[in-house]
């Protein structure tokens, strides 16, 4: 499509310099602005409450919650200086819908679309728009005739029935950021085929 990409390697282990390191080599790749931020990184260990130790926790925290708190520490307040920008979030449909693995993430989640409300509050008078969007059960397309996704289990009796795509969160990403949304301010974007909110009765 005539586009450019800019690959910057970083290890996000929660630590406000590692999210520091990587906002600057991103300015360095962009020329030294930066007008959105997409915090997309996390990690989803499988497990329940009485089988995750102590390491995981922090390990999961760190990524899924450290790292971004301090990536927009330090990336939003120059946002504004530069005259504004936008932070998109990603959270997650079992951050609202209970079940009964995944604890620890889902809790990661629900610390985002918190973060999500709180930044608004706080950068959104300076120009800085902060939203998230949260996802229903994405998988990349497969060939045809491939085995179903697991996953798709957890979408029946929902409005749209199976599996969403990873293009389903980037048009959400891309309109968040666009100025078509400019009068959206702390919400939480459901891009979930109606997961966390409907249910379809079968006849």
């Amino acid at each position: 499509a005539g586009g450019r990409a800019d690959f910057v390697e970083a290890d996000l282990d929660g630590s406000a310099d590692a999210s520091r390191r990587l906002a600057e080599q991103a300015r360095e790749a962009l020329g030294g602005r930066l007008d959105v931020l997409v915090n997309n990184a996390g990690i989803y260990p499988p497990g329940t409450t009485t089988t995750t130790d102590e390491k995981t926790f922090d390990h999961v925290y760190a990524v899924n919650v450290k790292a971004p708190f301090f990536l927009t520490a330090d990336v939003a307040p120059r946002m504004a200086r530069n005259g504004g920008g936008v932070i998109v979030n990603l959270g997650s449909w079992i951050a609202r819908l209970g079940v009964p693995v995944g604890s620890l993430y889902s809790s990661t989640k629900g610390a985002m679309e918190t973060l999500t409300r709180a930044w608004s509050a706080e950068f959104g008078p300076q120009g800085v728009r902060v939203n998230a969007i949260s996802p229903g059960v994405i998988v990349p397309r497969t060939a045809e005739g491939g085995e179903p996704h697991p996953g798709e289990i957890m979408m029946k009796g929902t409005p749209f029935g199976t599996i969403g795509t990873p293009e389903a969160i980037a048009h959400a990403a891309v309109w968040l950021a666009s100025d078509e949304s400019a009068f959206v301010h702390g919400t939480v974007v459901d891009v979930d085929g109606g997961r966390a909110g409907a249910a379809v009765i079968a006849a």
